[in-house]
């Protein structure tokens, strides 16, 4: 309600309108459970960069990491931190579907992944080849900028381009991620380990087809995800086995991201044979 001053002829608001006007926040700035489950995705990413170089870089450039190389614990933890984000990103869009999300959901998704699926494997790769013995710095800093560059391309693509449903177009960020670390973690020489890390770099930006993780596969991806943290945990604490454990678990992952292409482009071609056919048929007298 708006009153007259009866000497200035001027108004002012009531304290109830005002109330009023304070409870109508628009819409854009009100976030959703969907969009916390999204922060928590971003958090993890964060906190990943954090054990990476707190555990592994520092002690490495101070000379207290007795190792040499990749401080167990603290590699462990930004990996299980980066499965944290892969579960929160998961979870985010099945509330968002079925609850709802806020108006700028979609670009707090992007910025999110942009910071547990990029910056997070990129730095995790190239603080690989500041203390790893076998590794050349100068290409170890190309190849994480080509991580981060790759998931770069691949959100802005997905923001703008529009596939058959129930798809993705090329590898998924957290999905490539998770490949890049598994990769890195299985200790091959570096010359393999910068061409893997490069190729799934690659499947990111290109037009290979993954099927989106719904239904049977959320669980079997969810299912996956704790197995890998219980790889980790036990290869972190050194358990009987537990290397082999993890060489076991990274080398699934691996596969699994260099068979799945094989499969959509022999899709592919399948399908394209069969149009050709039936177009052939449909000349024929």
């Amino acid at each position: 309600m708006t009153v007259i001053d009866p000497e200035t002829q001027t108004g002012w608001v009531t304290d109830a309108e005002e109330g009023e006007e304070t409870d109508d926040m628009p819409l854009s700035l009100r976030l959703s459970i969907a969009d916390a489950l999204t922060l928590g995705n971003a958090t993890c990413g964060f906190m990943a960069v954090y054990f990476t170089t707190t555990g592994i870089l520092i002690p490495h450039l101070t000379g207290s990491d007795e190792s040499g190389g990749m401080a167990r614990h603290s590699a462990a933890t930004a990996v299980i931190l980066m499965l944290c984000a892969a579960v929160f990103d998961l979870f985010d869009g099945l509330v968002a579907r079925k609850l709802r999300s806020s108006p700028m959901g979609a670009e707090l998704d992007n910025l999110s992944d942009l910071i547990s699926f990029g910056l997070a494997p990129a730095y995790f790769v190239l603080v690989y080849g500041l203390v790893e013995s076998d590794a050349h710095q100068r290409f170890s800093v190309v190849a994480a900028v080509v991580v981060l560059l790759a998931v770069v391309l691949r959100l802005a693509r997905f923001s703008c381009v529009t596939v058959r449903d129930g798809m993705f177009q090329g590898m998924p960020s957290p999905f490539g991620a998770l490949t890049v670390v598994s990769i890195v973690l299985l200790e091959l020489p570096f010359v393999p380990t910068l061409l893997a890390i490069v190729g799934v770099a690659w499947l990111m930006v290109s037009r290979v087809e993954y099927p989106k993780p719904r239904g049977i596969l959320a669980v079997a991806m969810l299912s996956w995800i704790v197995l890998a943290m219980a790889l980790l945990a036990a290869w972190a604490f050194d358990a009987p086995g537990g290397q082999l454990l993890l060489g076991t678990g990274c080398a699934l992952q691996v596969v699994t991201g260099a068979v799945i292409p094989l499969f959509a482009t022999a899709r592919r071609v399948n399908t394209f044979r069969g149009n050709r056919r039936e177009a052939r048929a449909a000349q024929l007298p």
